[in-house]
């Protein structure tokens, strides 16, 4: 009943249970685990070891110790657990690969790898340790042992996105564009609705076609740009942890669109001079707002994830905030902006000029936009190339062509670093362009 969630129920056994027989050390052990689902984990944590006065040589008990332990943060005390698990029996496969997983997290990599594959020798198609295993080989380095692990786990728990991703994500790193095809196809075959796989799966086709190693991919012509269903699925998933994980990737937009505002408007008046009506596009967890906020009189903020946006909202610098595609947002506000700013967001679009047409309608004479596009690698690339990690790049002339289509001016493109990805530095342009006066 503890496993079901009927937990009034299966207290009031236990209860019973311990009146009969007060060192039972079965009703001490449930009613710990229970007791531990109630939030009461130290008094669970008690009644565990009161059942293991009673049956000291009890493998499961001790393991189920130590799982409490661990999530409680005793990671010391959870080792100990274990290890007397693993003591008692050795055929104890998830004490082993638990055991494997705080050597993992205290990078421990030789001991982490010798537990884990002692739980996989007890039990050979355990998913939880051949994805573990994919963990710690991955943290040494050892990339293609790493696949092949997480490889086994996805074939032996096809339902665990996660490893799935993260093998695909590997694939991908490696250049193994066909076996990350294959996969998203399967995935897809499952899934066939599900807009992030759907757009991931046509950037591996044309990854492929621009190594020419998939003859029918060139009949698949690349999406002009990522469909709003994929960016506001992938982006709410990702909303609660996006800023740590681009401060692992050493992220550089925003501030390079601060320097280039800077750069374009000189230094900020202060904000009780600011006169300027200001929009950041695609404005995400608000990474540009603190930024831009001293020249901005208003302030306003658009995305299509409203996991972003609550982010946002929490940084307390946006005067207003739109759920709303950028383009759609720009042709709601003709004429209004002096200033739009979109750091990072237009990587999901391949053809720019419904936005640069849309930006130039929203932009008032003489006011600027300021963007970050990926670049083309390829110095005489004069278009834009959906790329296999799902993002989009851009050539210089192909930029330049665009902006004179939609009439605008551009002042300055530069190449800077936007961010690591890899441990490979992704290059991109800074670009600042305004609306004639006249």
């Amino acid at each position: 009943m503890t496993r079901t969630g009927q937990h009034t129920e299966a207290e009031a056994l236990l209860e019973s249970a311990l009146c009969a027989a007060p060192t039972h050390p079965d009703a001490l052990h449930y009613l710990g685990i229970l007791r531990h689902t109630q939030g009461r984990s130290l008094e669970g944590i008690q009644l565990i070891r009161r059942a293991l006065e009673q049956a000291p040589a009890a493998a499961g008990i001790w393991n189920n110790l130590g799982n409490i332990l661990l999530e409680c943060g005793e990671l010391d005390d959870a080792a100990l657990a274990y290890q007397r698990s693993v003591a008692l029996d050795a055929a104890q496969p998830q004490a082993h690969n638990n055991l494997a997983t705080l050597h993992r997290r205290h990078g421990r990599w030789a001991e982490a790898e010798v537990a884990c594959r002692q739980a996989l020798q007890a039990e050979p198609d355990m998913p939880d340790a051949w994805y573990n295993l994919s963990l710690i080989l991955l943290g040494q380095d050892r990339v293609r042992e790493g696949l092949e692990a997480n490889s086994r786990a996805i074939l032996l728990w096809p339902r665990q996105l996660l490893a799935r991703e993260q093998v695909l994500r590997a694939l991908i790193v490696l250049g193994q564009l066909d076996e990350a095809a294959r996969l998203y196809q399967d995935w897809l075959a499952e899934d066939p609705d599900n807009p992030v796989v759907q757009h991931q799966y046509a950037a591996c086709l044309q990854g492929l076609a621009a190594q020419d190693t998939l003859g029918n991919a060139g009949g698949s012509p690349a999406p002009s740009r990522a469909s709003d269903a994929y960016v506001e699925t992938l982006f709410d998933h990702f909303a609660s942890s996006f800023d740590a994980k681009l401060g692992q990737l050493h992220y550089r937009a925003p501030e390079l669109v601060a320097a280039a505002v800077r750069a374009a408007l000189g230094e900020p008046p202060g904000q009780a001079a600011a006169v300027l009506n200001v929009a950041d596009l695609g404005c995400g967890t608000g990474l540009c707002g603190p930024l831009i906020r001293p020249w901005a009189a208003r302030l306003a903020g658009c995305d299509l994830s409203v996991g972003m946006l609550r982010q946002a909202k929490a940084r307390g610098v946006y005067d207003l905030l739109h759920k709303a595609e950028l383009v759609y947002y720009l042709d709601t506000q003709p004429g209004q902006f002096d200033l739009l700013v979109c750091a990072d967001t237009l990587c999901y679009f391949g053809d720019l000029q419904p936005v640069l047409a849309a930006a130039q309608r929203a932009l008032r004479p003489g006011g600027h936009f300021i963007f970050t596009v990926e670049g083309l690698g390829n110095a005489s690339a004069t278009s834009w190339q959906l790329q296999p990690n799902g993002r989009y790049a851009h050539a210089l002339a192909y930029l330049e062509a665009g902006v004179a289509q939609a009439g605008l001016a551009l002042l300055r493109a530069h190449a800077d670093t936007l961010r690591q990805e890899a441990g490979q530095a992704v290059s991109g342009w800074v670009v600042t362009l305004a609306r004639p006066e006249k």
